[in-house]
Protein backbone atom coordinates (compact mmCIF):
# COMPACT_ATOMS: atom_id res chain seq x y z
CA UNK A 1 0.00 0.00 0.00
CA UNK A 2 1.90 3.82 -1.47
CA UNK A 3 1.48 6.41 1.21
CA UNK A 4 -0.38 9.38 0.01
CA UNK A 5 2.70 10.84 -1.45
CA UNK A 6 3.61 8.75 -3.51
CA UNK A 7 0.00 8.20 -5.34
CA UNK A 8 -0.24 9.45 -8.87
CA UNK A 9 -2.30 12.46 -8.82
CA UNK A 10 -2.36 12.78 -12.56
CA UNK A 11 -2.52 9.58 -14.81
CA UNK A 12 -3.61 8.62 -17.91
CA UNK A 13 -4.99 5.92 -19.90
CA UNK A 14 -4.85 5.48 -23.61
CA UNK A 15 -8.02 3.68 -24.46
CA UNK A 16 -10.17 5.34 -24.02
CA UNK A 17 -8.00 8.63 -23.60
CA UNK A 18 -8.47 10.03 -20.47
CA UNK A 19 -6.30 12.17 -18.35
CA UNK A 20 -7.13 11.40 -14.44
CA UNK A 21 -6.61 14.56 -11.97
CA UNK A 22 -7.14 13.52 -8.20
CA UNK A 23 -6.60 15.56 -5.05
CA UNK A 24 -5.11 18.34 -4.46
CA UNK A 25 -3.04 19.76 -7.52
CA UNK A 26 -1.02 23.12 -7.99
CA UNK A 27 2.49 24.15 -8.40
CA UNK A 28 3.70 22.29 -5.91
CA UNK A 29 2.82 19.35 -7.89
CA UNK A 30 3.34 20.75 -11.68
CA UNK A 31 6.50 18.46 -12.46
CA UNK A 32 4.83 14.93 -11.35
CA UNK A 33 1.93 15.60 -13.71
CA UNK A 34 4.26 15.95 -16.76
CA UNK A 35 4.66 12.51 -18.00
CA UNK A 36 0.72 12.17 -18.22
CA UNK A 37 0.24 15.53 -19.93
CA UNK A 38 3.21 14.10 -22.49
CA UNK A 39 0.71 11.19 -22.84
CA UNK A 40 -2.06 12.80 -23.36
CA UNK A 41 -0.88 14.96 -26.04
CA UNK A 42 0.16 11.32 -28.29
CA UNK A 43 -3.61 10.79 -27.55
CA UNK A 44 -5.07 9.78 -31.00
CA UNK A 45 -8.04 10.83 -30.06
CA UNK A 46 -10.20 13.13 -28.32
CA UNK A 47 -9.49 13.38 -24.61
CA UNK A 48 -11.73 13.13 -21.33
CA UNK A 49 -9.91 14.95 -18.21
CA UNK A 50 -11.92 13.27 -15.40
CA UNK A 51 -11.82 15.54 -12.64
CA UNK A 52 -14.61 14.09 -10.44
CA UNK A 53 -11.80 13.16 -7.78
CA UNK A 54 -9.87 17.20 -7.99
CA UNK A 55 -10.38 18.66 -4.48
CA UNK A 56 -8.22 21.33 -5.09
CA UNK A 57 -6.67 23.07 -8.11
CA UNK A 58 -4.44 26.29 -8.96
CA UNK A 59 -4.16 28.52 -11.98
CA UNK A 60 -1.09 26.30 -12.79
CA UNK A 61 -3.04 23.01 -13.70
CA UNK A 62 -5.48 25.20 -15.70
CA UNK A 63 -2.73 26.54 -17.64
CA UNK A 64 -1.60 23.16 -18.40
CA UNK A 65 -4.96 21.88 -19.84
CA UNK A 66 -5.34 25.01 -21.61
CA UNK A 67 -1.84 24.14 -23.47
CA UNK A 68 -3.15 20.36 -24.07
CA UNK A 69 -6.31 21.73 -25.28
CA UNK A 70 -4.40 24.33 -27.53
CA UNK A 71 -1.97 21.16 -28.73
CA UNK A 72 -4.54 18.72 -29.13
CA UNK A 73 -6.61 21.06 -31.34
CA UNK A 74 -3.81 21.84 -33.55
CA UNK A 75 -4.21 18.10 -34.34
CA UNK A 76 -8.54 18.26 -34.69
CA UNK A 77 -8.83 16.88 -31.78
CA UNK A 78 -10.65 18.37 -28.39
CA UNK A 79 -10.88 17.93 -24.59
CA UNK A 80 -13.74 17.43 -22.77
CA UNK A 81 -13.19 18.12 -19.01
CA UNK A 82 -15.55 15.87 -17.05
CA UNK A 83 -17.13 15.91 -13.80
CA UNK A 84 -15.48 19.06 -12.08
CA UNK A 85 -16.76 19.89 -8.18
CA UNK A 86 -18.44 23.13 -8.02
CA UNK A 87 -14.74 24.71 -6.70
CA UNK A 88 -13.07 23.22 -9.31
CA UNK A 89 -16.01 24.24 -12.24
CA UNK A 90 -15.62 28.26 -10.42
CA UNK A 91 -11.82 28.26 -11.14
CA UNK A 92 -12.69 26.22 -14.96
CA UNK A 93 -14.54 29.41 -15.58
CA UNK A 94 -12.40 32.12 -13.44
CA UNK A 95 -9.35 31.34 -15.80
CA UNK A 96 -11.64 31.20 -18.71
CA UNK A 97 -10.74 27.55 -19.87
CA UNK A 98 -14.09 26.72 -20.77
CA UNK A 99 -14.16 29.59 -23.23
CA UNK A 100 -11.46 27.95 -25.67
CA UNK A 101 -11.59 26.25 -28.84
CA UNK A 102 -11.91 22.60 -28.26
CA UNK A 103 -12.77 22.59 -24.73
CA UNK A 104 -16.31 21.51 -23.64
CA UNK A 105 -16.94 21.34 -19.53
CA UNK A 106 -20.22 18.64 -19.02
CA UNK A 107 -22.32 19.99 -17.25
CA UNK A 108 -24.45 22.86 -16.48
CA UNK A 109 -22.56 26.12 -15.71
CA UNK A 110 -21.94 26.84 -12.38
CA UNK A 111 -22.90 30.24 -10.67
CA UNK A 112 -19.66 32.45 -9.98
CA UNK A 113 -20.40 34.87 -6.77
Amino acid sequence: MHSIGFLTIVDFDEAPAVLRCRGDEDRSTQGSRRQALVRALRAQADVTVDLSELRFADASLMLDLAMLARRLRAHGRAVLLRGPQPQIRTLIELVGLHRLPGVRVDGPPHAIV
